[in-house]
Formats: structure tokens, sequence, C-alpha cells
């Protein structure tokens, strides 16, 4: 039927027959000829239908955008005349012999060139929206990506293995999809969130050198650019130590990006550790790109003669950081005030500013409605430490240390990436990778009143920590890194607990017993018993990847059927109502109270 793609067809094909399938794009009308655009998965070619040839003219003036077409011609150079549409650009074009319409279409629900459709149009009408040759091409770069990392890894020795999609719920509530088991009356499957305890077996049962890309589940609240689904590259190996595995997994990266996009990444990726990512930046995934860094305050402002500020740096995780914005002091108080309100909405932490008129005249050349209340000393130590300087505005966060961290963190990218940090130097576009080092290994829940682990509870502790981990859990550093790319996460892992005693003793700190940890995670203890090796792995999150190296600003644009920001599934209406009987036959039922109807 077809012997070669449209946008396959060059200057080398001129005098030569070719049989072509796709759909019509853009059609224009003479009266001695009609010119199609025609396009298929690699881009388009305009055929054209004579006016000596009635029969294909005939058929030629029928057909609309989106039919679904055969044409058979000769390739020629391209004649004079009209220029419907981008492949007019080319050299060459296919006059038309035969026409056959395969399928005829109605009209559009949405224009395949509207860059401006909106999310719900497009995910509706994702069929559609993915004919979009943005979105082709999106696609298959993450196809191209797959197969770059499968071959990468094959080299290496890693064996792709599956693991189950049903399996144990580990009892961490809601973050889990739990499916009912219809021939285990009142029993619950839960989907993975991540392969990471049977990869760990994999481990022990001596496969060595592990991958698998997988789907994996999160049942978590509604967030932006999130989905209850998603695709994950999960690596593990045996015998390794943490320098060996980041090595091996940023030449990956490296590798595949220079494969698929001839980009170049820095050779090494620079190292940070997370104190120093906090402290700096506010954020374990700091975008390097924004040369904007925090000045520490906190030991000046407790007791500078501000309130709130000294409440705020005399609290038991307090925190007052500054951040100096080089050329901001000129910037519209109507935009200082739309930052105070983004740092308000994100939680407890505090927003003040002091802009430098004038440095040489003191108190009197800022302006700022906090300078008056500085007292001389605190006031002089602000403006050496942030090596402030005539134009520059200073920004003030105080609050607890988390809050801080995440909206001045926040507010410090927006600055880098608007139109004034990108005039002002104040940005720098380019890919910054970077591997985040040395997390700690637990954290406390104040509300909750327990220590919980920030990756996850199989995290090793560093050489020298394994006695604190009940002792001290506070100052206990794990062994753990993440590859960060442009302020996204891109990947974390780490080097897992290998030894039964000491994962006994990290549930214990985490406040599950000896018999809930057998209940619970009982198979992967007893694994451990028979000469469990020193393991330790990585995972990509390969829409996010995808997402980045496409530079797209949704994750939703590189999966072909994503859900949207509420979790559902605009193409087939999922989730949906299930009959009475299935429920019944799942051993499952609803009260009134439990049915909700999304907005």
């Amino acid at each position: 039927m077809r012997t070669h793609y449209c946008g396959l067809v060059t200057e080398a094909l001129v005098g030569r027959t070719v049989s072509l399938c796709g759909w019509v794009q853009v059609r224009q009308d003479d009266a001695d000829a009609i010119r199609i655009d025609l396009r298929d998965r690699e881009g388009s070619v305009q055929v054209v239908c004579l006016a000596t040839q009635p029969a294909v003219f005939t058929v030629a003036s029928e057909v609309g955008e989106e039919y679904c077409v055969r044409v058979q011609g000769i390739v020629t150079d391209r004649l004079p005349g009209g220029t419907p549409g981008e492949a007019a650009s080319r050299n060459i074009e296919v006059v038309c012999q035969a026409l056959q319409v395969l399928n005829a279409s109605v009209a559009a629900a949405i224009a395949l060139d509207d860059g401006h459709a909106s999310e719900t149009t497009r995910l509706t009408h994702r069929v559609l929206d993915l004919r979009r040759p943005r979105m082709q091409d999106n696609l298959r770069l993450r196809h191209r990506v797959t197969m770059a990392m499968r071959t990468y890894l094959d080299k290496l020795g890693f064996i792709d293995i599956e693991t189950p999609i049903l399996t144990q719920p580990t009892g961490e509530g809601a973050r889990e999809y739990l499916v009912p088991s219809r021939v285990n009356a009142g029993r619950f499957f839960a989907m993975p969130q991540s392969p990471q305890l049977f990869k760990q077996l994999l481990m022990v049962a001596g496969f060595d050198r592990y991958y698998q890309i997988t789907k994996c589940f999160r049942d978590e609240d509604l967030r932006a650019d999130c989905q209850p689904e998603f695709t994950q590259v999960d690596c593990e190996t045996s015998f390794l130590d943490e320098q060996e595995i980041r090595d091996l997994f940023e030449d990956m990266i490296r590798t595949i990006f220079k494969d698929t996009l001839d980009i170049d990444l820095p050779a090494p990726f620079p190292v940070m550790d997370f104190a120093e990512a906090m402290g700096k930046y506010g954020s374990d995934k700091p975008d390097l790109r924004v040369k904007l860094v925090f000045t520490e305050l906190t030991d000046t402002m407790t007791d500078a003669g501000l309130p709130g500020f000294s409440a705020a740096a005399s609290l038991p995780g307090g925190r007052v950081v500054g951040l100096r914005v080089p050329g901001g002091a000129g910037i519209a108080q109507a935009e200082i005030d739309a930052w105070e309100r983004f740092v308000a909405r994100q939680g407890t932490a505090h927003l003040a500013w002091i802009r430098i008129i004038d440095k040489a005249r003191g108190r009197g050349g800022l302006q700022s409605p906090i300078a008056g209340d500085l007292d001389d000393d605190a006031l002089a130590t602000i403006l050496e430490r942030t090596d402030a300087r005539n134009g520059d505005l200073l920004l003030f966060g105080a609050g607890k240390a988390k809050a801080v961290n995440f909206a001045i963190g926040d507010l410090r990218v927006m600055i880098g990436h608007s139109e004034f940090g990108k005039a002002n130097g104040l940005f720098d576009d380019r890919w910054a990778p970077l591997w985040v080092i040395d997390f700690p290994l637990f954290e406390y829940d104040e509300d909750g009143g327990r220590w919980t682990a920030v990756h996850h509870p199989f995290t090793a502790p560093i050489d020298g920590h394994e006695n604190m981990v009940e002792t001290d859990p506070g100052a206990c550093i794990a062994k753990a890194y993440d590859m960060v790319l442009n302020g996204w996460e891109l990947g974390g892992g780490s080097i897992r607990i290998h030894r039964q005693e000491l994962q006994s003793r990290v549930f214990r700190t985490l406040g599950i017993d000896a018999e809930e940890a057998q209940l619970r995670f009982g198979f992967l203890l007893d694994a451990l018993q028979y000469g469990a090796p020193p393991h330790g792995g990585l995972a990509f999150g390969l829409d996010r990847m995808i997402a980045l190296m496409t530079k797209s600003d949704s994750i939703r644009d590189v999966i072909a059927f994503p859900k949207t920001q509420q979790f559902q599934d605009l193409l087939t209406h999922a989730p949906a109502e299930v009959d009475t009987e299935l429920l019944e036959a799942l051993h499952v039922r609803l009260s009134p109270g439990d049915i909700t109807v999304a907005d």
C-alpha cells in the first residue's frame, strides 16, 4: 500500500513513482490544480492533482482536512503555483496519478496547527492532539531515549526483569492504589509506588544487575504536574559503591543526551551536599541556572529590632535568609507586592525588602519599610554579608526553616526566570546537572510525633553512622543521592541496607515494631539472612526526563494518554462508576457518604 513515508520523500526520488498514505493537512484549489499537503508521522509532502487528470481532480475536490488517503504519483521538482502549507517550502512535490480515500473525516474538533487550544480540549480529543507534529516528535524522542537506555544498560550486563504490579500493601495509607481481590474476600493488592523491594530481592537472588522501564502508581494529593501513574527507569546493582553507581548512571545520562539530542552535558557533573543545597538555595534540587543565592541571617536577626523576624530567628528550627537581587532597586513596587503575596501563599514565611539607593549614605540611602527599625549593628551586618551594592534589592524571608526554604527558594527561581532576571544576567540558559548527596536519613514529623524516612526506610546510613540510627536519628546521614537537572529531580537512589539487623533497627526508629515489621516486610527481612550482597541503585522519572529534553511546559505533553490535574482521563472518562453487581463480586460496598462527584 505504501512505498515511502511522506516526510522522507526527497530530491533523490525525483522521477520515481511512489505510493504514500497519510492525512490531508491542508488543501488549496485552483482552476488547473488542487494542491494537498499530505502528512504522516515523518512529516509532509505536497501532492499536486492536475485538472488534466479528471478522475484524480474530482476525488481531490472532495477530500477535506484529516481525510485519510492513499496517493500514487511521480516525484518531480516543484512546479510553479500555490503554496498551501509547510510542505510547499520543499523543492519537490508529487504529481498525483491515483488518489484513493481510505477514510473520510468529520470536521476536526481541534485545529492541528492551533498551539493555543486549552488542555481540556486537547485531552478530550487526544487522538487528534497526538497527530500534531510537536506531539509526534515528543513521543518519538521518548522512544529513542528508552532505546538508548536499553542499549547502554545491555552493554553493561544489566538484565531487564519484570516485577509484579499486584503486590503487598505497605501500609503507607492513601498513597497506594488498592485493588480488591475477588477470590480472597476482604483482602487487597496494592499497585507499586516503585519496584523497590522486588529489585532488592533480585540482588539477593544473585542477578547482580537489573533494570526495568516500568509503570508506578502513587495516589498523591492533586498537584499541577503530577500523574497517578508514571513511568520509571528502575535500576539496581550489586557490589558497586556509591561513587561507582553515580559514575555509571551519570555516564548513561550524558550518553543519552548526546545520542538523542547531540547535547554535551558537563563532565563530570558537579556535586553538592544536601546541607549546602538547602543553605544556599533552599532546595534539594536547586536550579543552578539562576545566579541568586541565600545569605544566612538567622543569627543577625535574633535581636535586630524587628519583632516578627526576631521571633522567627529565635524559634527552634526557625530561619531568616537574605536574597540579593543585583540591579533590582528599580523593580516596580507592584511587582514586589506580588512577591509578598506569593510568599504568603506558600505558608508561614514572611517577606521584607530594602532598596539600596546610595550605600555610602548609610540608613539614609536605603528605601524600605523595615530599615528604620533595624539596629545599626544588624543593618551593617546585613549589608556586609549580602555584599549589597547601589541599585540592588535585598529580600528577606523569615519563619520556620522549611517554610522559608520552600517560599524563598521558589521566589528565587521565579525572579531568575523572569524577564527582569534574564535581561539582567541572573539566568544562565544552559543545561545545569548536579548531584545532591549526603541527605539526612530521617526527619522528624512534628504533627505525627515520630521519625520518618527522608527517602525510604531501606536506605543505608553512611559508614560510622550505623550506631546512631536509634541513639541520634536526627544526625544520621544517608548514602543517598539525587541527580538534578535544571531544577528538576531527574533521578534518585541510594545504597540499600543489606543486613537484617540494621534494617530491623531502622524499622524500630520509624516506630515499626518487630511484629509489624514481620507482617509488612517479613519477606525482605527473611531474604536478607541469606548472604544478601551490598547493593544500591537509582530510578529515573522517564516522563520528567523527556519533558526536560523537549522543553515542554508539562509532563502531560510527553505522555500519550495522561490524566488531568484532577487525575481524570477526559478521553475515556475514567475514573468511572462501577455497577453494583461487580462491586458485590469484589466484596466491596459503598455507603452514600463515600460517593463524591468531581467538579
